[in-house]
């Protein structure tokens, strides 16, 4: 649909003979995509609820990823609606680009999952990299040996979550602090910067349903999960 003429990262511009708009647009300027043009479907076969959900009345195709436009047309994608968190300021957060950079700048944290919606701040639940029991996929105490190397190089001696837990071990934590202000440096907006954190016992797996079968988060699993560790972060 868009070709990239000059800047490889986007999407590229609305080619011509198409139309696109961003609908609901937040304060960001972040927006549904909606795209338009013979380059769009007819419908579903035998399917009209699902063709009046996708295709609007003026024949626009929602396509449920969030995106923006930057100054010179160029068109980016940012993340689904589905995954999306609105804030108490009615900004729109994207978790997914967050938690992959806090992973980037943090090596020894295995999974990340941001919340605050319809907050007045966001949070994040951090697991750390752990061995596995490789009968059941069920992850273990003792860190992996990336995440004890990525200690040892702090000067710290654990070899456990627990440990890290326990004594809320001031090198450990203190990094993570130092990653999570990176990540923070890089935010677009003050709503989009990472206020709390916490670090659960266990790594998420299949086994304990936290993970689908093709091993993505299940988001609603965890939040409801770790309910009480997320309302901690707001009281």
């Amino acid at each position: 649909i868009l070709s990239s003429p000059a800047d490889c990262v986007s999407c590229g511009k609305i080619m011509s003979g198409c139309k696109n708009m961003l609908y609901q647009q937040s304060k960001d300027g972040t927006g549904e995509i909606c795209i338009w043009g013979r380059h769009v479907f007819m419908g579903y076969l035998e399917m009209e609820d699902a063709t009046m959900e996708a295709i609007d009345e003026e024949g626009w195709l929602h396509t449920g990823d969030l995106g923006r436009v930057d100054s010179h047309g160029f068109l980016y994608i940012t993340g689904r609606i589905k995954e999306i968190l609105i804030t108490a300021g009615g900004e729109n957060v994207a978790p997914v680009p967050i938690e992959n950079m806090v992973k980037e700048k943090i090596p020894i944290i295995s999974n990340a999952i941001l919340v605050g919606d319809k907050a007045k701040f966001l949070s994040i639940l951090l697991t750390l990299k752990c061995e596995v029991d490789r009968r059941n996929g069920e992850p273990l105490d003792k860190l992996s040996l990336e995440a004890i190397q990525f200690c040892r190089k702090l000067g710290s001696h654990v070899s456990t979550v627990s440990e890290i837990l326990e004594l809320q071990d001031p090198l450990v934590y203190k990094a993570i602090q130092q990653g999570i202000d990176a990540v923070n440096q890089e935010a677009i907006s003050n709503a989009q910067r990472i206020q709390k954190w916490v670090i659960l016992e266990k790594d998420f797996s299949v086994h304990n349903g936290e993970l689908g079968p093709t091993t993505k988060i299940r988001r609603h699993f965890v939040t409801q999960k770790y309910r009480k560790q997320i309302e901690s972060f707001y009281r």
